[in-house]
């Protein structure tokens, strides 16, 4: 710009110095001496040379400054620096070039006269329903190697022509084989991340070299397992395309790749896709259906789970009823062997009890039994005197005592021939009485 503006002021120079004499009496020209003719064509000069030596850099730009006798050098830093009248070819760090889906109110939106808007296409995928892909793109140059950047801005003259011949050719053929790689119905269905790495992965390494294959015949098992059928079905026919594969590498094409340019693929992703009308209504009904199959489901495990409610409750209950059954059973079985181990107790202690009656009834049998054993020896060996008197103390008393408690019948039937009279009644029922207590202790 500065550079126009020298060479204009020395035209002026030029104009005013040569017309003056030729229009002596235009006032216009009065003012225009021949030293300020000459003035004004040294400051375009001046202005022209300063303006030819030197550029200023902007921040974020590559410049390639190629001079008039054939040299040429890169420029990576802003600030001033030298270009000797040479030609300059700026092109920027990192380049957006994005396609977007105009709108009728803002059209293509926002331009920046540092970004390469243009509209999105329509691109048809492997089922050939097309839409309109909107992509944001963005590029780096490389600024590392000096001799690339330059031979890519010899190539390519501007950085417009490379955006345009390089860049959105590669672009718009990542766009097309990636769709052709996938269905509409594929993409919709959870395959968009792929699309966009197979989009970036192509512009950065090089397209893939695509195959076609038939996918038209669908095998469906009928009846058992035992009998399978092929169905073809000719309308829903469409190419499928696959990537080649070699080595388990993909084979690409050569010489088609940013990468060759040294240009670097920072982003590249798919911002929106408006589908054509026909798809939009097959969508529509796909999301009615979608969403009544979701709200069918819903009911069927919201019944479900009531279901399953009703029959943890019954289950509940039979755990309670179950409880509240084994605790009475325990405390019947508890009742009933308290009551057999009271029972096993008591003849424990009946059985205890007999054996020391027994042995006590023994004892006194033994006793008795060693008494009047005693008792014949002493009458068989014979009393002392002094033992007969106290044994006769003894009868008496005991006598005395049996007769103190004696109770004699009213009436007394004496008989027999051989009566003997110095027998008493008395004697003979005291003689009665005595022969019984004898008895009874030999029992015992």
């Amino acid at each position: 710009m500065i550079t126009s503006f020298g060479i204009l002021i020395i035209l002026l120079g030029i104009v005013t110095l040569v017309t003056k004499p030729l229009f002596k009496n235009a006032k216009l020209l009065q003012w225009f001496s021949a030293k300020r003719s000459l003035q004004i064509i040294g400051i375009g000069i001046v202005l022209s040379i300063v303006t030819g030596t030197f550029f200023y850099a902007e921040p974020g730009t590559a410049y390639a400054v190629q001079y008039p006798w054939g040299g040429q050098k890169a420029v990576f830093r802003q600030g001033i620096h030298t270009k000797m009248w040479g030609r300059l070819i700026p092109i920027q760090f990192e380049l957006p070039i994005k396609y977007v889906i105009p709108s009728q109110e803002h059209g293509l939106g926002e331009q920046s006269e540092y970004a390469n808007v243009d509209e999105a296409k329509y691109w048809a995928f492997s089922d050939a329903v097309k839409a309109r892909i909107a992509t944001s793109v963005v590029i780096s140059i490389n600024t590392e190697n000096e001799a690339q950047f330059l031979s890519v801005a010899d190539r390519n003259k501007t950085e417009k022509n490379m955006i345009r011949s390089r860049i959105i050719p590669n672009i718009d053929q990542s766009i097309k084989n990636t769709c052709k790689l996938m269905d509409a119905q594929d993409y919709i269905s959870g395959q968009a991340s792929d699309f966009d790495r197979y989009f970036k992965d192509q512009l950065e390494n090089g397209m893939y070299v695509l195959e076609e294959y038939a996918d038209n015949q669908t095998r469906e098992i009928i009846g058992d397992s035992s009998t399978v059928r092929t169905i073809v079905n000719k309308d829903t026919k469409h190419k499928r395309f696959r990537i080649q594969i070699r080595n388990g590498e993909p084979v690409r094409e050569k010489g088609n790749s940013l990468k060759a340019y040294g240009l670097t693929v920072i982003q590249a992703v798919v911002t929106e896709i408006d589908w054509e009308a026909t798809f939009d209504n097959r969508l529509q009904l796909q999301k009615e259906e979608v969403a009544q199959t979701q709200l069918e489901k819903q009911q069927a495990e919201r019944e479900f789970y009531r279901a399953q409610k009703e029959k943890a409750r019954g289950e509940a209950d039979k755990a309670t009823e179950r409880a509240r059954l084994e605790k009475e059973q325990i405390q019947k079985t508890i009742a009933a062997e308290t009551e057999a181990k009271v029972a096993e107790f008591n003849l424990v202690k009946e059985k205890k009890q007999f054996e020391v009656e027994k042995f006590k009834a023994l004892s006194k049998k033994v006793a008795a039994d060693a008494e009047s054993y005693q008792n014949a020896k002493l009458v068989t060996a014979g009393l002392t005197p002094q033992e007969r008197a106290e044994w006769d103390y003894k009868t008496s008393v005991g006598v005395a005592r049996e007769l103190k408690e004696l109770r004699l019948p009213e009436i007394f039937i004496e008989g027999g021939s051989n009566k003997n009279p110095d027998n008493t009644l008395l004697e003979s029922l005291i003689g009665a009485d005595l022969a019984k207590q004898m008895m009874n202790k030999s029992e015992k």
